[in-house]
Formats: structure tokens, C-alpha cells, sequence
């Protein structure tokens, strides 16, 4: 099993757990993303256990973040909130340059592709001003509750893959996400179970989706999903800080973020290659 991988796992598993800050978009920064939907596209293929090889320590480090780390994130988000997003405003911000490479923006972008940014990026900014009521997580679950929870998992997945939408985001949207947190707190089994049901039945049909359409139409997609990030950076922003103490430190975590981003890239390409 690939220590490396699991690493990967536990970064994406701890941005899953914010709600704002995508998986999707650490897959991006640690340079897996198209191996990533490759691998869960082709998880039923003939070839299933090359890409099994490859998903499994992904999993196992995905799994141990959301069972270590989710009281970690509700105590930094309950009272260190401002720092906190501003380190993932930083790690998201970093990721832009490298995908405007990518995509080659400068000559392969049109007019067409910058309004489809703007327009992504401005929808998904704007959900920022939409205040979901927290609901009491469900802790004992019945026939009707088991499928809505399922299908918030599944949503949830989807977003997942897709950098700059947050999975923590759409489940708190559906009234789902104090649930999630409160079982991996608890270890609730059944209500992992059937949320993580719904997750992975999303991330076979969303990752199939999207492999398609980032090999028909590249830079379309390209333009989607820089849309997709810079838009995150309104959901995560939680205000200017009150005070300079907070503020200096804020400012430590948001150049803590990009500097992140850069080293981890860099690593992530140079294992790729080697």
C-alpha cells in the first residue's frame, strides 16, 4: 500500500470536512485529479485492480481524516474560524495559477470561455449569501431518513469531484451535515453506512461524467472549473478579521495556504514523474 496515497487521502478527507473547501480541488493541488476519476470510472472495468491498487490507500487516508480529524474541525471552525478559512483561502487561491497553465488560458481561451467562467464563478460565490438552518443531526435512522440520507450522500459526492463545489456545502444545504459530522463523532455505523453508500454510488456516476466531458470538451470544462474555484473563495471567506491580532494571524495562515499549495504540487508532480 502506497504511503504517499494515503497521504493524499488524509489531505482530501480533511477538506471535505469544511464546508466551502472541495476534495476535487486538493486532488488538483496534489496533481492526481485525472488518475483520480480514471481510477473510480474504472473501478468496474476489466482492469479493476490496477485502479484498485491506486484507490485503496486514497480510501484508507480519506477514512482515517474524517474519523481523526472531524472534532479537530468543528473545534477550529467553533472558535478559530477566521485563521482557518483564511488557510484554505490561500490553498484554494494557489491552485488558479497552475490551472490557468493547464488550460493554456491565454491562447486557448475565447470569449465564449470567459463569460462561462464568470458566470460559474459568480453562481457559486453567490451561494455564499445562503444561510442554511442548522437542523439536529438524526441519530437513529428509519425507512424515510435512511434514503434522504443516502441521496445527501450522493450529492454530496458528486460535488466532491468537481473542485471548487464543497461535498460538507451541499450536505449542509440539504440539512445533512450535522448528521455526518455527528456520526463520525459518535461512530454511529449506521448512519456512516448509509451516507457512505449514497458517497460512493455518486462518485461512480459523477466520476464517469466528468472524465467524459474533460476528454470531449477540455476547455470548456477547464473554464467550468476555474469558475468553480475562484467562486469558492466568496463561500469559504468568513469577513475581515476583528481585531489585529487575529487578523495578523490570519494573514500567517492565508500565506501558511498558498505556500502549502505550492509545495504540495511540486511534491505531487515529482512523484508522478519518478
Amino acid at each position: 500500500m502506497e504511503w504517499r496515497n494515503i497521504y493524499r487521502g488524509l489531505m482530501m478527507g480533511i477538506s471535505d470536512l469544511i464546508p466551502g473547501v472541495s476534495g476535487g480541488t486538493i486532488a488538483l493541488i496534489l496533481g492526481i485529479y485525472d488518475r483520480l476519476l480514471l481510477g473510480i470510472s474504472g473501478f468496474f472495468s476489466r482492469d479493476w485492480k490496477k485502479h484498485l491498487l491506486f484507490l485503496a490507500p486514497l480510501g484508507v487516508g480519506i477514512g482515517a481524516a474524517l474519523l481523526l480529524f472531524s472534532r479537530l474541525i468543528d473545534y477550529l471552525l467553533t472558535n478559530h474560524i477566521v485563521p482557518t478559512q483564511f488557510f484554505f483561502i490561500g490553498l484554494v487561491l494557489g491552485v488558479l495559477p497552475f490551472l490557468t497553465r493547464e488550460a493554456g488560458m491565454s491562447r486557448n481561451f475565447r470569449a465564449g470561455h470567459y463569460v462561462l467562467l464568470i458566470t460559474v464563478g459568480v453562481a457559486l460565490a453567490a451561494t455564499a449569501f445562503l444561510n442554511p438552518a442548522e437542523s439536529e443531526p438524526i441519530r437513529e435512522l428509519n425507512a424515510s431518513n435512511a434514503l434522504g440520507l443516502f441521496f445527501a450522500g450522493w450529492l454530496g459526492s458528486m460535488a466532491m469531484l468537481l473542485p471548487g463545489i464543497s461535498g460538507s456545502f451541499i450536505l449542509l444545504l440539504l440539512g445533512a451535515y450535522s448528521t455526518a459530522i455527528a456520526a463520525l463523532s459518535d461512530l454511529n455505523l449506521p448512519i456512516i453506512a448509509v451516507i457512505g453508500a449514497g458517497v460512493g454510488v455518486g462518485f461512480i456516476i459523477s466520476s464517469k461524467v466528468i472524465h467524459y466531458l474533460l476528454n470531449k470538451i477540455p476547455i470548456v470544462m477547464y473554464a467550468i472549473i476555474i469558475g468553480l474555484i475562484a467562486g469558492s473563495v466568496f463561500v469559504i471567506f468568513p469577513g475581515l478579521p476583528a481585531d489585529f491580532l487575529t487578523g495578523t494571524i490570519s494573514l500567517i495562515t492565508f500565506i501558511a495556504g498558498l505556500v502549502s499549495t505550492a509545495a504540495i504540487g511540486r511534491a505531487g508532480r515529482k512523484r508522478e514523474v519518478h
